[in-house]
C-alpha cells in the first residue's frame, strides 16, 4: 500500500507542476481511491491527503454522486472533509450520502452522523428515512423517525406527513399508515390529497373498501372532492375488481360533483384492461382518448405497450411508439426495453440492434438492463463480434459497466467455445477499472482456464489481481490462489457441462 501511496503522490505532484489538474481529473483519481478502499478495515486517509490542496464543496459533491454505490468509503471520505477548517460542505452533500448510506441500510452510521450535526439537517434527509425504512418493511421505524424530526430542531409538516404516507403505502404498509393517521389526524389541518395518499395505499393492497369508506369520510368532513380524489377512488375499485362500479364512479364525477375526467382517469381503466390483459378493451379506450384530446403520459403508453409485448405483437407496440413520439410523449428505457426483452426472447438480432439505433436517434439512454439483455441474447447465438461492438459503445453513450456488465459478458464467453481469451480480456479490464469481480465469476473463470490446461494465462490474472491498487481484488486474487493450487481434480469435475 505504501508503493502505491507513494507513485499517487508522484502523480499528483507532477501534475501540480505542469499546471493545476481539472475537477474532473481529481474526481477521478479521487474516486478510485475510494473504489480501491471499499471496505471499512482498508486504510483510507492516507491516500487522501494528496488531495488536500484541491478540497472544496464543488469536488466533494461530485464525487459523492459518482461513489454512490460506495457508501462506506464515501462516508470515509465525508468524515475526512469535513474534519478541516476550511471545509463548508454544500447544502446538498449530506443528502447525497444520506441517499448513499440509507441504499445499504447503513441506518445507524447516518444516524450517528446527524446527531453531531450543529444545526438542523434538511428535511429531505428524513424523507429518505421514511423510504428506506419502508422499503426494508419497517414501518414502526419509519413512523419514528417521523417523530424524532422535532429532537433535530424540525417541526414535522402535512408535507412531510404526506411523504411518510406515500412511503408507507408504496411498500404496502398501509394498514400503518392508516393507524398513524387516524392518531395525528386532530394535530394536523389534513386535505383532500392526505386522503387521495391513503386510498391509492388501500389500493395497492387491492381494499377497495377501505378506499370507499376513506372517500365518504372525507366528504362528510366537508373537504372538496377534486378530480385527483375521485381518480384514486376508481383506480381502488379497479384493482378489487370492482371495474362496473369505477365506470358508475366516472359517471358521479361528472353528474354529482361537475367534474371532467382528465387523462388520467382513462388512464385507470386502461391499466385495468392491461392488468386483464384485455387487448380489445386497452385500444378502444386509447382511441377514446384521441377523440376527447387527452393524452396519455409515458406510464400510461408503457402499460399498453408490455401488453403487446407480453402477446408478442411486436408491430403493433412499433406503431404505439410512432404515435408517442408524435404526441409529444417521449418514450423512455422502459418502453423500449419492453419491446427489445422480445426481440432478445425470439434471437431477433437485427431487429435488437436497430432498436439500440433508433434509441439513439430518440436520445434515450439505455441503462444496465437495456445493455444485459442485449448482450446475453447476443453472445447466446455466438455473434461475439456484434457484443463486443455494442461494448465498446457503451462509453460513447455515457454508460461505464459495472460488475454485473462484466459478469454477463465472462460468464458468457467462458461457456463459448473458443471465447476464453475474450473472457479473460475483460476480466483483465475489470482488474485494470478496479472493480471487484464476483466470486462466482472468479470460479467460473479459473475452472474453465484449468479445464483447458492454461494455467500460465491463469498465473498472468492471478499476479494483475494481486497487483491492483483495489484492496478488495487483491483480497480475492488470495482466495483464487487457493483455489488455483487445488488442480488435482478430475478434468470432468471441472469442465462438466460448461462449454
Amino acid at each position: 500500500m505504501a508503493a502505491h501511496l507513494h507513485l499517487h503522490l508522484r502523480a499528483m505532484t507532477m501534475a501540480s507542476i505542469a499546471g493545476s489538474p481539472s475537477l474532473r481529473d481529481v474526481v477521478n483519481d479521487l474516486c478510485r481511491v475510494l473504489s480501491d478502499r471499499r471496505a471499512a478495515h482498508h486504510e483510507l486517509e492516507p491516500a487522501l491527503l494528496p488531495f488536500l490542496p484541491h478540497l472544496s464543496s464543488d469536488l466533494v459533491d461530485h464525487v459523492l454522486r459518482r461513489c454512490r454505490n460506495l457508501p462506506i468509503p464515501s462516508h470515509r471520505f465525508y468524515l475526512w472533509a469535513i474534519r478541516h477548517p476550511s471545509f463548508r460542505p454544500s447544502p446538498i452533500s449530506l443528502p447525497i450520502l444520506a441517499s448513499s448510506l440509507l441504499s445499504s441500510r447503513l441506518y445507524p452510521l447516518l444516524w450517528s452522523l446527524l446527531s453531531e450535526l450543529p444545526h438542523p439537517p434538511d428535511p429531505k434527509i428524513f424523507h429518505l428515512f421514511f423510504r428506506s425504512y419502508a422499503r426494508d418493511g419497517l414501518a414502526s421505524d419509519a413512523i419514528r423517525a417521523f417523530s424524532n424530526m422535532p429532537r433535530f430542531g424540525l417541526s414535522p409538516t402535512l408535507h412531510d406527513l404526506h411523504l411518510l404516507f406515500l412511503s408507507l403505502c408504496r411498500f404496502k404498509l398501509v394498514s400503518d399508515a392508516q393507524a398513524f393517521f387516524d392518531k395525528v389526524k386532530p394535530d394536523f389541518s389534513v386535505t383532500q390529497k392526505t386522503y387521495s395518499i391513503l386510498m391509492n395505499g388501500w389500493a395497492t393492497v387491492e381494499d377497495s373498501e377501505m378506499a370507499v369508506k376513506l372517500f365518504d369520510e372525507m366528504r362528510n368532513r366537508g373537504l372538496h372532492v377534486d378530480v385527483a380524489a375521485c381518480n384514486t377512488l376508481m383506480a381502488a375499485l379497479c384493482k378489487g375488481k370492482r371495474v362496473s362500479e369505477a365506470y358508475d364512479r366516472l359517471l358521479e364525477m361528472q353528474k354529482v360533483y361537475g367534474l371532467e375526467p382528465d387523462a388520467a382517469s382513462y388512464a385507470v381503466f386502461i391499466r385495468a384492461s392491461c392488468d386483464a390483459k384485455d387487448l380489445s378493451s386497452t385500444v378502444k379506450l386509447l382511441d377514446r382518448m384521441k377523440r376527447y384530446n387527452l393524452a396519455p403520459n409515458v406510464y400510461t403508453y408503457n402499460c399498453v405497450v408490455r401488453l403487446f409485448c407480453e402477446m408478442e405483437k411486436i408491430d403493433e407496440a412499433y406503431v404505439l411508439l410512432d404515435e408517442m413520439c408524435e404526441r409529444g410523449v417521449k418514450p423512455d428505457v422502459w418502453s423500449y426495453n419492453a419491446v427489445l426483452a422480445v426481440h432478445c426472447k425470439l434471437k431477433e438480432v437485427n431487429k435488437a440492434l436497430r432498436l439500440l439505433l433508433r434509441m439513439d436517434r430518440d436520445s434515450c439512454l439505455p441503462e444496465r438492463h437495456t445493455y444485459n439483455l442485449l448482450l446475453k441474447m447476443l453472445i447466446s447465438v455466438g455473434r461475439i463480434d456484434r457484443a463486443i461492438e455494442v461494448w465498446d459503445g457503451m462509453e460513447k453513450r455515457g454508460f461505464y459497466p459495472a460488475a454485473p456488465s462484466y459478469s454477463v459478458m465472462i460468464h458468457g464467453l467462458c461457456r463459448k467455445k473458443g471465447s476464453i481469451e475474450e473472457a479473460c480480456k475483460y476480466f483483465e479490464m475489470m482488474v485494470e477499472e478496479g472493480i471487484p469481480p464476483y466470486h462466482s465469476t472468479c470460479e467460473l473463470l479459473k475452472d474453465q482456464l484449468l479445464h483447458l490446461g492454461l494455467k500460465e494465462r491463469l498465473d498472468i490474472l492471478f499476479d494483475k489481481m494481486q497487483r491492483s491498487t483495489s484492496c478488495s481484488i487483491q483480497e480475492l486474487s488470495s482466495a483464487m490462489d487457493r483455489r488455483r493450487k487445488n488442480t488435482d481434480r478430475s478434468q470432468k469435475e471441472i469442465g462438466e457441462g460448461t462449454l
